[in-house]
């Protein structure tokens, strides 16, 4: 067990803190930027800690910025999905919610659990993070707009601002893939390894793009991305009167699963290897939409297989024999 913890209950504008020491709880509340941080950091110099393991939640952005500082620092920070601390909770019969308690139990779980530590990707990645992510939010302000558009408005005037909107966004998402291709370009780790996902028939440079910001190449095996991405099968078994069919378990990263979608669609008819895999699912029977998910992760295994390999993708790829 961790001797000394940090639980950090985050939001968009404030963290509250539970250190758990042997023999000792502490709770304190600091806002969340900068200023905030270097109180937490006089804090804990002021209760004499030392290094503290912080845990916290993977809530949207509101994390990042905290677990920098705390890394930087030099103290072991984990950063753990949501419904893990959800489902924790459930165990210890938790009843009562306040940012205190919650705290608390994210300490309680880190000293019980010890999850895996995070490590921050590189500032290339981060900066191409920054990019994907915003490039995704202009394609979806730009889907809403068009659907608006397409809806039949009464207003001629409300219809040529939506279309002036259109042009403006069109020039952004026009101006921002130019900047993602040219930053890749411009670091040679991420351009040789956009060039070794390109090579997987359905993944273009926009969806080599994408899983490079996600930082895919950082898991340390396919399975553990899978379930980053809720590509995990999740299984409802009971006995013998409960015997539901599996279905994506969706605990986590929706917007890598939207991404691979279209891929996935597209490596379903030009990737032999995915092609191959569908057809065996077909033939058993199984729906569609469980054969595209299927798709989805062998498409994403795959990526992180030439990742790690270095290796670009082959097809008729077949291990050598084993020696005699």
């Amino acid at each position: 067990m961790t001797e000394v913890v940090l639980g950090i209950d985050i939001a968009k504008d404030s963290f509250a803190v539970c250190l758990l020491s042997p023999g000792k709880s502490l709770c304190g509340s600091f806002a969340n930027d900068a200023k905030g941080f270097a109180v937490l950091g006089r804090w804990l110099s002021k209760h004499k800690t030392g290094l503290v393991h912080a845990c916290m939640e993977a809530t949207g952005r509101y994390w990042e910025g905290l677990a920098f500082y705390l890394y930087q620092a030099g103290h072991p920070v984990s950063v753990v999905n949501p419904a893990r601390i959800h489902s924790y909770a459930k165990s210890q019969l938790s009843r009562n919610k306040t940012d205190a308690l919650d705290a608390e139990l994210i300490a309680r779980f880190c000293q019980r659990e010890e999850p895996s530590l995070w490590t921050p990707p590189p500032q290339e990645v981060r900066e191409l993070q920054a990019m994907t992510r915003h490039l995704d939010a202009l394609l979806a302000n730009h889907t809403q707009e068009s659907n608006r558009l397409q809806s039949g408005l009464p207003s001629a005037a409300v219809k040529r601002l939506i279309e002036e909107h259109l042009a403006f966004l069109d020039a952004q998402i026009t101006a921002l893939k130019q900047r993602i291709e040219t930053h890749i370009d411009s670091h040679p780790a991420l351009k040789d390894k956009r060039d070794l996902l390109s090579t997987i028939k359905g993944i273009g440079d926009a969806t080599a793009a994408r899983l490079l910001g996600d930082n895919i190449q950082s898991f340390s095996s396919a399975k553990a991305l899978a379930a980053y991405a809720g590509l995990s099968p999740r299984l409802d078994q009971s006995g013998t009167s409960v015997h539901r069919q599996a279905r994506l378990s969706k605990t986590g990263s929706g917007s890598l699963r939207r991404a691979l979608y279209w891929p996935a669609i597209t490596a379903m008819r030009f990737n032999p290897i995915i092609r191959s895999l569908c057809q065996r699912l077909r033939e058993r029977g199984k729906p569609e939409m469980v054969i595209i998910a299927a798709a989805m992760r062998k498409l994403l295994c795959l990526a992180l297989g030439v990742l790690k390999s270095g290796v670009p993708f082959q097809a008729d790829y077949a291990p050598a024999p084993s020696p005699a």
